[in-house]
């Protein structure tokens, strides 16, 4: 059994397909079922279905009658969720930058499950294209790569709570496929990830680590524009209320108020195992600097642009307290990255088994931590950024096979 871990050579190519059908259509069952389920927009949970949109949603509302510093006031914004869907619907939090007013304004222009639909049909092609990006020249077969994409867990995880992880994937991912050839481009696509700035530490460390000055200008003036565009639209005092609104942010990351085992951080990893808010603070800074230190001498070496890229990705979420099952949408890529370089240069030992474990994370990291007690998805997390970032400091070393 060991001998096959090590060659990865369980993964035959008729496992690779029918697994990934099997829970494609496991997923889609329970999709449909949870619709199914569903009355007046409120799933068998007591949830709105797509969760998290609700707030989205509502958002947009508020900003479109020109009250968009509302959002950022929980005492005003959750009576405003329970008024349009039930004083029983839990509540949900926003704590996003104003930037993301913009998209909860156009989707508010449609009713909400439209809306919601319209939002998911238009981000997931972000996320595939950037698996297709990494893979098409791979010469794997089209439509098994499609479904693998398709059946990745965190997609179910993104749909069903109505998140923007595929806008995340598509931004962050399409980055970095961009860079060696669009620079600027990239450079617009990562200052456009701003709306989500606990996934941007890695950015400026792996782009000044690459000397890649044309992607830090562009970017640097995408931002200036993009905040520039938010005070004009939505006013200053909206700036004003979403820094107001941060101490309810740490509040309810310390608190873990979505529970810590769906938070997959080092931070909720600590609270997860019972240390102090103190402890938890120290032990992410010790793993943020870690990382962030292997990771920018990988950006400096001449390593393939593929592992830099899934060691980039996989920093994001190592590197900010404040990441969840959803926001795994990030690994999906970051799998496609390792596979193409694997098949063009061959895998490290223990590689093949590793992804296939990476792959199914976002469907095991909740229930394992919440049931063990036990980080399980910020392991298998730092077990793949080292898997990547090995090549930084021991290229020529590294057994292929």
């Amino acid at each position: 059994m060991l001998a096959s871990l090590r060659s990865g050579d369980w993964l035959t190519a008729e496992r690779l397909t029918v697994y990934p059908r099997l829970l494609l259509i496991g997923l889609i069952c329970a999709a449909v079922w949870l619709v199914a389920t569903s009355h007046n927009r409120i799933d068998s949970f007591g949830r709105p279905l797509g969760s998290d949109f609700s707030q989205v949603w509502v958002a947009g509302g508020e900003t479109l009658a020109g009250e968009p510093a509302t959002a950022f006031d929980p005492k005003k914004h959750f009576p405003r969720q329970q008024a349009e869907f039930g004083p029983e619907t839990p509540l949900f939090g926003w704590h996003y930058p104003p930037y993301f007013l913009a998209i909860a304004a156009l989707t508010a222009t449609l009713p909400y499950l439209p809306a919601l639909a319209l939002w998911q049909l238009l981000s997931l092609p972000l996320y595939l294209a950037t698996v297709w990006g990494y893979l098409r020249r791979s010469g794997l077969p089209r439509g098994p790569m499609l479904v693998a994409a398709l059946a990745f867990p965190a997609a179910f995880v993104n749909l069903a709570h109505g998140h923007n992880g595929f806008l995340t994937a598509g931004l962050l991912a399409g980055g970095c496929l961009l860079l060696p050839t669009r620079p600027f481009l990239a450079g617009v696509a990562f200052a456009l990830l701003a709306y989500k700035p606990q996934f941007g530490l890695v950015l400026p460390v792996a782009l000044l680590a690459g000397g890649h000055w044309r992607t830090i200008v562009a970017g640097v003036a995408t931002f200036v524009v993009m905040t520039a565009a938010s005070v004009a639209a939505f006013g200053v005092e909206t700036w004003q209320a979403f820094f107001a609104s941060l101490p309810f942010t740490r509040e309810v990351l310390e608190l873990g108020a979505p529970g810590f085992e769906k938070i997959q951080s080092v931070f909720a990893a600590v609270r997860l195992l019972g240390g102090s808010v103190a402890l938890a603070y120290g032990a992410q800074a010790l793993a943020s600097l870690a990382v962030l230190a292997a990771l920018y001498p990988l950006w400096r070496s001449h390593a393939d642009m593929r592992a830099k890229a899934a060691a980039l990705l996989v920093a994001a979420l190592l590197t900010t307290p404040y990441g969840f099952d959803y926001d795994m949408m990030l690994l999906g890529p970051a799998i496609a990255a390792a596979v193409s370089l694997g098949l063009e240069k061959g895998f490290a030992p223990y590689e093949k088994s590793l992804l296939a474990l990476v792959w199914l994370t976002p469907l095991l990291a909740r229930a394992v931590s919440g049931a063990l007690l036990l980080p399980f998805g910020v392991a298998v997390m730092a077990a793949f950024f080292l898997m990547q970032a090995r090549a930084a400091f021991a290229p020529a070393a590294t057994a292929r096979g």
